[in-house]
């Protein structure tokens, strides 16, 4: 895959975000000029009111985390997680899973680092494991979701659980599926000889202004299904758990949000059985269109194909399985 179809790909991601992002910001202007959101009142006005509240909420967790991230891009040499890792590939993989949470990172950065790993020797199943767990099981993340989910603790354990778990068990099971993939070619980031605060610079401006625009949108997205979303549809979500967990991993998928305030969004979802909303959780930081995006750019059709329905597929069982060991109706 040529990087010009790679900078295709990269680029049309922004024009959502970019879009959602100006809507917030004219919401937030309204507000501090005339006292109100809106003008209009009504739903209209209960949608822009619920999508400020997620957003402002989830901010400082997205800043935090962008920040961090931006820091072990900067001072962390990716040799680290070579070092720490086996050389037998099946303990490898969970061995990089766990160090997601030594090394965290945003899912908007995690294809390149995952090329980076596998040039550097790393085997691919390990560099695609941490790929998966980094964004969804370090600290910053599981403190978002514990201030999110207030009366719940059980959430940030069941999220850890089910994301290192479905991190490990796509990793081994592309042992077996994934050979001759992924070589580490096509796109990839690199900041040449750039002194420290320049990668930092840069890494933190990136993930921030895409990250930002995907939690307007999602918040967004949010609103208008609680405000919009006819009772008799939250109704059956309610009732049938299996149908909430399909209906909010699919949502995960096309919202692309960030993990670092992906809590909020799934916390707004009330009604619907928590594993739902665990479901959401695990998958939006593993499959998501932005993330299939980079994907296709790095490795490539074939790889998309097989990985992404993988890795949705053990994401969602693992979050049913989880949910219902350690999850219950408050």
């Amino acid at each position: 895959m040529t990087q010009e179809v790679a900078r295709r790909a990269a680029a049309g991601r922004w024009l959502l975000p970019a879009a959602a992002t100006g809507l917030v910001a004219l919401c937030l202007g309204l507000q501090g000029r005339t006292g109100r959101l809106l003008a209009l009142g009504g739903a209209f006005e209960a949608w822009a009111a619920v999508t400020v509240a997620i957003t402002l909420q989830a901010l400082p967790f997205l800043v935090l985390g962008v920040l961090v991230s931006a820091l072990v891009a900067a001072l962390v040499p990716q040799s680290l997680l070579r070092r720490l890792t086996p050389r037998d590939q099946r303990l490898a993989v969970p061995a990089a899973a766990a160090c997601g949470t030594l090394l965290p990172g945003c899912e908007c950065a995690s294809v390149p680092v995952a090329q980076s790993l596998i040039r550097q020797g790393l085997p691919p199943a390990a560099a695609y494991a941490f790929l998966l767990a980094s964004p969804a099981v370090n600290p910053v993340v599981l403190v978002s979701t514990a201030v999110a989910f207030p009366g719940n603790p059980a959430m940030v354990w069941a999220r850890l659980l089910a994301s290192l778990l479905a991190a490990v068990l796509v990793g081994w099971v592309w042992i077996i599926l994934g050979r001759g993939q992924g070589s580490g070619q096509g796109l990839h980031h690199t900041h040449g000889g750039a002194s420290r605060a320049e990668v930092f610079r840069a890494a933190a401006v990136h993930d921030l202004m895409g990250a930002g625009g995907y939690l307007a949108a999602g918040a967004m997205a949010a609103a208008l299904i609680k405000v919009a979303a006819p009772r008799s549809w939250l109704s059956v979500m309610g009732q049938n758990p299996a149908v909430a967990v399909l209906v909010l991993a699919g949502l995960a998928v096309l919202l692309s949000l960030c993990s670092e305030a992906d809590a909020f969004v799934a916390a707004s979802f009330v009604g619907v059985h928590p594993t739902a909303q665990l479901a959401f959780l695990v998958v939006g930081p593993m499959v998501d269109l932005k993330l299939v995006a980079m994907q296709y750019g790095a490795w490539g059709r074939g790889f998309v194909l097989r990985f992404v329905p993988l890795t949705l597929a053990v994401a969602v069982a693992c979050a049913s399985a989880v949910g219902a060991l350690l999850l219950s109706w408050p």
